[in-house]
């Protein structure tokens, strides 16, 4: 934890030890924040933090919780809304994906990635915000997913189709406010999970490796889009024409069509490996 008070802005992040999390800390310890991250792991919390001191010379504070526990959770929106140490930015990053339908799938499981996907964007969202409109300053960024706008993806697209319309409607709650939302809907993105999951982002993958997208730059993107001010990020101009033409397709389509790929294509949840 930080031992002295320093002037720096703060970033508290999300399932900030791999894929997208670790690098928004990154990206924000670059842009001269001073960092909360949060995740279950406390060893991978530690060592991530050691790691973003060194390199950054930014202040690291280590907050360990599983967001699926409503305690953990409760603890993670006290610290977000702390007004002696102000949280200047927030990223709800963390997920996970489930390799398993809905309708028989384990109903824990599919609660877990409601409580994860959902629940915690909803309460830390609410925390922070509460906290961030009387300073009359601060930003709140949501990791929302292509993913939320298929029909027929599982209850994985189900719980970000909720954060992309939560963050839209908090965007238009918050204007005049001086505090920003905005919910980045990513492609598939090259993390770790693709790795563990035996999902390749290269030319043997049956996706093609143009679809796929580089980390940085998705985050990157989607922090420049935060601080302009922008609602929704979509990185990329290929991933935004996507994002466009499965906006303005009848949903009855985009579903059949979904539905009509192979399981294992549909199983591949663009951002799971968050």
């Amino acid at each position: 934890m930080s031992s002295a008070p320093s002037s720096r802005p703060t970033a508290l992040v999300t399932g900030a030890t791999a894929g997208l999390g670790a690098a928004y800390a990154r990206s924000l310890a670059g842009r001269g924040f001073d960092l909360v991250v949060v995740a279950r792991d406390v060893a991978r919390l530690e060592t991530t933090a050691a790691t973003l001191r060194s390199e950054f010379g930014v202040e690291v504070e280590v907050l360990a919780a599983d967001l699926s526990d409503r305690a953990a959770l409760e603890r993670v929106a006290e610290r977000v809304a702390s007004t002696r140490a102000p949280v200047d930015v927030l990223v709800n990053n963390a997920g996970f994906g489930l390799r398993q339908r809905f309708y028989d799938g384990v109903p824990a499981d599919h609660e877990r990635m409601f409580d994860v996907l959902c629940r915690a964007v909803m309460v830390l969202s609410r925390a922070a915000t509460g906290a961030m409109v009387p300073r009359g300053r601060g930003w709140v960024l949501n990791v929302g997913s292509v993913a939320g706008l298929v029909p027929g993806g599982g209850h994985y697209s189900a719980a970000k189709a909720y954060v992309i319309v939560l963050t839209e409607t908090l965007a238009g709650e918050l204007r005049g406010t001086g505090v920003k939302a905005t919910v980045v809907e990513p492609g598939y993105v090259r993390t770790e999970f693709h790795a563990r999951s035996g999902m390749t982002s290269g030319g043997s993958s049956s996706l093609s490796s143009r679809i796929w997208l580089d980390i940085d730059d998705v985050v990157d993107a989607s922090l420049d889009d935060l601080f302009a001010g922008r609602p929704v990020s979509v990185p990329t101009k290929r991933w935004k024409a996507v994002s466009t033409v499965l906006d303005v397709l009848p949903r009855g389509l985009v579903s059949r069509v979904w539905n009509g790929m192979p399981s294992g294509a549909r199983r591949r949840h663009p951002t799971s490996g968050q």
